[in-house]
């Protein structure tokens, strides 16, 4: 059966856990591809808030096998502590897998991710400081410590040894943090913790896929936030698009055949950077609190902005979307007149206009949005379960979506809880989304 990717069709934070949890439920195998403990997702589900990390959405049902890629970074603390948090919450952890190949995030990491944001001052790119930079780097340097090192000893103590040399310089002022033989045993004791959970997680993906069982691949952040792809240099430092599902877990891409986009009914930002639809003022506010756009790992407040198409478009082809899900249009109502952000002007050049998503940062960077209006809603939607008691209005706004986009959308989400979606006409196209919408009839 061939895999179905979620990825994150704007800056983060669309919404990508309800979605996932949607269709886990009826998947046998989920696999977090990319990133670290710097992503979150929140989940509502049987009336208790869940926030995940590390850890693939689809933990909470029994049977589901749940993998950490080789393409994520791992905090073992942060996993171990995930971990003992959902066994003393009652959940059966058991079908988590942890891919050897994973890379770690080790104590200086840390270090020096917060050392490295201090001294960009004003230029700072707005990390969550948790080390996934450093440790990604350290990736491609060729001197990363793996899962599978937590699981020797004397290559252990060798690797870390190694991985210091370079960095002495940079660490000495955190000396008294920083000793060998303590990182060595600290990190042997996790490995011990999680060795009943690390696995060749390449080979497990691929034998679901080959015995046509459901495998879904879970992304983290979103396509403007890819360290290629995305606003360069304030990106996170993984890639977030589709194409990386095959390179993290170890699959090969004529494995995938859906790749669902997820996006807000408007937009939001955390952190640095170009952001064209970005709204200063109390409409901006309004949709913040409306929205509680406040980040699951860091508690920061994110940006608010109008939809911006001219963005999405440019997921769409990053990405080869076959479908989008459409979160939050309940905190849209109440606005007389909606925007949409349909090109970009700059603010420095009066004669400059796109509506294609520019390749050179210094033109994003003077990016500002147009707009085009459409009406907007009254009615409380939080309670509506089929797409035509949604508000005219309503219907309109995501009919210029799929327009404007090119691409169908699926899934609507009109409130946090898990019950609080609408299934679209375009979800009976899909297997997954067809046993998941028959299962919330």
């Amino acid at each position: 059966m061939p895999g179905t990717v979620i990825v994150g069709a704007q800056w983060g934070d669309e919404g990508k856990g309800k979605v996932i949890d949607l269709l886990a439920e009826h998947a046998d195998v989920v696999v977090r591809f990319q990133g670290g403990n710097n992503a979150g997702h929140t989940i509502i589900h049987a009336g208790e808030t869940w926030k995940f990390h590390l850890i693939p959405s689809g933990i909470l049902y029994p049977g589901r096998t749940c993998v950490i890629g080789n393409g994520v970074v791992v905090d073992p603390a942060v996993l171990t502590a995930e971990i003992d948090d959902l066994r003393a919450r009652g959940v059966d952890v058991s079908g988590l897998k942890l891919s050897a190949n994973a890379h770690l995030i080790m104590p200086y990491h840390l270090l020096l991710d917060m050392e490295g944001e201090q001294k960009l001052g004003k230029n700072l790119i707005g990390t969550t400081k948790r080390g996934i930079g450093p440790a990604y780097a350290d990736k491609a340097a060729r001197l990363g410590i793996r899962v599978q090192d937590m699981l020797d000893e004397r290559i252990l103590k060798k690797k870390i040894a190694a991985a210091l040399e370079p960095k002495r310089q940079q660490l000495r002022p955190f000396a008294r943090e920083i000793d060998l033989q303590t990182m060595t045993e600290e990190y042997l004791t996790y490995g011990h913790r999680l060795e009943q959970h690390i696995a060749d997680t390449s080979a497990l993906a691929w034998r679901a896929l080959d015995d046509d069982k459901h495998v879904l691949f879970e992304g983290a952040q979103g396509a403007l936030l890819d360290i290629d792809h995305g606003t360069y240099p304030f990106v996170t430092s993984s890639n977030p698009v589709a194409g990386a599902a095959a390179v993290g877990s170890g699959v090969g891409p004529r494995d995938i055949a859906e790749v669902w986009g997820v996006t807000k009914a408007y937009a939001t930002r955390v952190g640095a950077g170009p952001f064209p639809s970005e709204l200063h003022d109390d409409t901006g506010e309004e949709i913040r609190q409306q929205g509680h756009e406040f980040g699951t790992t860091t508690g920061r407040a994110r940006r608010t902005g109008w939809l911006d198409v001219v963005a999405l478009r440019y997921a769409a082809r990053l990405n080869s979307l076959s479908a989008l899900a459409v979160t939050k249009l309940d905190v849209l109502s109440g606005f007389e007149t909606l925007k949409v952000c349909t090109s970009y002007r700059s603010s420095k050049d009066a004669d400059f206009h796109t509506d294609v998503f520019p390749y050179h940062q210094s033109v994003l960077h003077t990016a500002v949005g147009e707009y085009t209006e459409l009406p907007g809603w009254s009615e409380d939607i939080t309670d509506v379960r089929s797409y035509e008691d949604l508000p005219e209005n309503a219907k309109k706004y995501l009919a210029f979506l799929e327009d404007a986009v090119g691409v169908p959308v699926v899934l609507i989400g009109v409130g946090p809880g898990r019950e609080q979606i609408i299934w679209a006409d375009a979800a009976k196209d899909s297997a997954l989304a067809t046993q998941a919408m028959a299962a919330t009839a």
